[in-house]
């Protein structure tokens, strides 16, 4: 299965799957096997992205949703958008991915924690399955625990 190639892929729940950037033939392969949305947190670099993945996503009944987060510069309005986009997907299945599924564990991490319950260390383990979270994502992630009052 070509969506198990995608770098640092990984299956939550029969809802959610994230992973690094996809090529055009996995986000086939992730339409074929029943996913209906596709979130994108990385950048529309060349050097990391396909020339039209919000057009091929679109051409294979996927919805598309692109929020362009700066890996150096996180920001709450990016993690709001990200909330908003996952809530209104609630029943769908969705797909979300950056260059490396470091930005997404993280956010996918808090809004795990901030929607269904998920204890400080579940989402701190998840936002760690790939990488280890530099000084920046760490304030961040501190940063949205005390606003959406996570932290205790």
């Amino acid at each position: 299965m070509a969506t198990h190639e995608i770098k640092n892929f990984h299956e939550l729940d029969a809802t959610l799957g994230t992973g690094g950037q996809p090529t055009g033939l996995q986000l086939q392969e992730l339409a074929q096997e029943g996913y209906e949305v596709v979130v994108n947190l990385g950048l529309l670099d060349p050097r990391y992205c396909l020339p039209d993945e919000a057009g091929l996503v679109t051409q294979l009944g996927m919805k598309y949703h692109h929020i362009p987060v700066i890996f150096d510069d996180p920001r709450a309005a990016d993690f709001n958008a990200f909330v908003a986009v996952l809530d209104a997907s609630a029943t769908a299945r969705v797909f979300v991915h950056c260059a490396l599924n470091w930005r997404v564990s993280s956010f996918v991490a808090l809004y795990r924690q901030l929607r269904m319950g998920w204890s400080a260390g579940e989402a701190d383990a998840h936002a760690r399955r790939f990488w280890n979270l530099n000084e920046t994502w760490l304030k961040f992630v501190t940063e949205r625990r005390k606003e959406l009052g996570l932290d205790g």
